[in-house]
């Protein structure tokens, strides 16, 4: 089979590295790719978000299985016009995808369907938030561009004057542009953050391994939150957990799209609060989590390709649950000085052959690109080192050993992914 991976981060470069080990494949491509999965697929030079450029290299090369990985071309309808070209392409349509495209309209399908989530309030207008602050008592609340911002758009404000200035951010100064001319305001949640992705092809649902993210760019959780610094799965839980998990909330929530004409194939991945009343959801994305789906990958046992096609053709019931490394795996990101904020590109990296990768370390490229004899860096996250030992504390001790042979200037990571129960 010839296979497309649409996308150019570290999660495009994980599926390359699982879709090649598949006896079922005979060529792959990434578009646009980057240096990483360059050595495993050939990249060809479309941006994710060209569709039409998309659609017709899919036509003229016969792909026999599209796999887009990014939110946004799921989001602009790849998926809508791939179908129209008898194309066969994993993901949810752009209607079904509108549950990661909008997170009003996320928060309005928990409402309409009873699906457990925090309060909240959708405005478009800077004043009339402002109005809605000033009414409640200070305390911490969650502000978040509606649109797609990248990870970016999330604010956690403590107190009502960190939220007036995350309102005129997105607003009044149009920090995130189209993405956040409108906003969502949260109830604060407290507890555990918990990622759990589902494979489903509207009818059948398959749970994967869940995962832990750390978004904030800083040790401790601090600072302004990320795209993901860091992941480990599995995350222990109890089996009530998982019960209302699927249950109350991932169970609901595709039939609720199934209901209302948004018939959801793909991933669907579930941002979750652990809080003391039960699972809560944060977000919801329509693709696999980046940089979740590193370690999950790494741990998948199973052939990835079959569940990819099954999805795609309604046949989930007849496969096998995937089976899982019960091992443990870590994956810490090596960012750009100044990530998310401000960051320089074209800086060379040192390194990488210094790194040994195997079936239990995996290095995986982020935002890399050649350019000569040098890959250089493109973008905020760069490199995901990805290692799976048996326990979480060897894991990190090696993903940490390879990272400190990387060097680009102004190179930054956390140093306690995994670190915490």
């Amino acid at each position: 089979m010839k296979v497309l991976v649409v996308g150019g981060g570290g999660r495009e470069h994980a599926l390359c590295h699982k879709l090649r080990q598949s006896p079922l494949l005979t060529r792959l491509y990434c578009a646009p790719g980057n240096a990483g999965s360059a050595e495993l697929a050939d990249n060809v030079e479309i941006s994710a978000e060209d569709t039409a450029g998309l659609r017709n290299f899919a036509v003229e090369n016969t792909i026999d299985l599209v796999v887009v990985g990014p939110e946004g071309p799921l989001v602009a309808g790849l998926v809508d016009e791939l179908q129209k070209s008898k194309r066969p392409c994993f993901g949810p349509s752009r209607s079904a995808a509108e549950l990661e495209g909008s997170k009003a309209f996320a928060r309005e399908l928990c409402r309409r369907h009873r699906i457990p989530s925090p309060s909240h309030w959708t405005f478009d207008d800077a004043a009339k938030a402002r109005a809605f602050l000033d009414m409640r008592e200070d305390g911490p609340i969650v502000v978040k561009a509606s649109g797609l911002a990248a990870g970016k758009g999330v604010t956690v404000a403590k107190s009502n004057d960190q939220a007036h200035v995350a309102v005129t951010d997105c607003l009044e100064k149009g920090r995130f542009g189209a993405a956040g001319s409108t906003i969502v305001l949260e109830e604060f949640l407290v507890g555990q953050e918990l990622s759990v992705t589902t494979l489903t092809d509207g009818q059948t649902i398959v749970p994967f391994e869940p995962a832990r993210d750390h978004k904030a760019v800083f040790d401790d959780d601090k600072g302004p939150n990320t795209g993901g610094m860091g992941a480990v799965s599995p995350v222990a839980l109890l089996p009530r957990t998982q019960a209302q998990i699927e249950n109350q909330i991932v169970f609901p929530t595709i039939h609720a799209l199934n209901r209302e004409g948004r018939v959801y194939r793909g991933f669907l991945y579930a941002g979750l609060m652990l809080t003391a009343q039960g699972p809560r959801v944060l977000e919801f994305n329509c693709r696999l989590g980046d940089p979740e789906t590193q370690p999950l990958l790494l741990r998948l046992q199973s052939d990835l390709l079959p569940l990819l096609l099954a999805t795609v053709d309604g046949t989930l019931d007849q496969q096998e649950a995937p089976r899982w490394d019960p091992r443990p795996a870590i994956t810490v990101v090596a960012c750009s000085g100044g990530y998310p904020g401000d960051y320089k590109k074209g800086l060379p990296i040192y390194g990488l052959d210094k790194v040994v990768q195997g079936p239990d370390l995996q290095l995986f490229h982020s935002g890399t690109a050649r350019k000569g004899g040098d890959v250089i860096t493109t973008g905020g996250r760069v490199l995901s080192v990805t290692a799976l030992a048996d326990d979480v504390a060897l894991a990190r001790q090696k993903a940490y050993a390879a990272l400190q042979q990387l060097e680009f200037v102004g190179m930054h990571y956390r140093r306690d992914i995994g670190a915490r129960p």
